[in-house]
């Protein structure tokens, strides 16, 4: 997919109408659960972004990111999205996403425009209340991880997250012993994109292709 103005003014466009929601973001989750929204009250707050930009091609990319091994981080080793917790400074949940986006890959926070928010999304495993944006730049970014967050930068074309080719199910055995059975997930480059960051990015194809979007079995 081309990187050009009228794709990006397509996507904001489609801010302007309702979001796929739950149901999309539940296409790639390894469990059904209930759509109704519970009290997340007490969960914490963080946010991602999805940033898009052109490569040497015109071609449209996404770029994800390794997280560090942490051994307190439920989520070390995993690839995600860039993004964190919210922190008292910030002003608003983007704010801490676009903040985050330049602490962990260097990209300035001036050079990167907000197209819209997607719906949120509890993560129970740490009790995060997550809110993603979708954001673009003009040019491919000069990424400079974070060395104590980022252990590898994946840049990805936007294509292959609309492939249904790439919406894949397998056994996944984490860290702690417990294997998660037919988990959705997408392969991308060789690397196993599940969980939360997978729920977020299916409701970005979705709103983006206009139908449903889910792993084979």
């Amino acid at each position: 997919m081309q990187f050009t103005s009228e794709l990006i003014d397509t996507i904001q466009a489609k801010f302007s109408n309702p979001l796929p929601g739950r149901p999309a973001q539940y296409r790639m989750a390894h469990v059904v659960r209930d759509y109704p929204v519970p009290d997340f009250s007490k969960a914490r707050k963080a946010a991602v972004v999805i940033l898009l930009y052109p490569n040497a091609n015109k071609e449209t990319q996404l770029v994800l990111i390794q997280r560090m091994l942490h051994p307190k981080d439920r989520h070390s080793g995993q690839i995600s999205l860039p993004g964190g917790k919210l922190e008292s400074a910030d002003a608003s949940a983007e704010a801490a996403a676009l903040r985050e986006l330049e602490e962990e890959l260097g990209v300035p926070t001036s050079d990167v425009k907000v197209l819209g928010q997607l719906s949120d999304l509890h993560i129970s495993v740490s009790n995060f209340l997550v809110y993603p944006f979708l954001a673009v730049i003009d040019r491919r970014p000069n990424f400079i991880p974070q060395p104590s967050e980022v252990h590898a930068v994946l840049e990805t074309p936007l294509d292959a997250f609309l492939e249904k080719s790439m919406r894949r199910k397998k056994d996944l055995k984490l860290p702690n012993g417990i294997t998660l059975k037919k988990v959705p997930y997408f392969d991308i480059q060789g690397h196993t994109v599940w969980g939360a960051t997978a729920m977020i990015i299916n409701e970005f194809s979705e709103l983006l292709m206009g139908e449903m979007l889910s792993a084979e079995s």
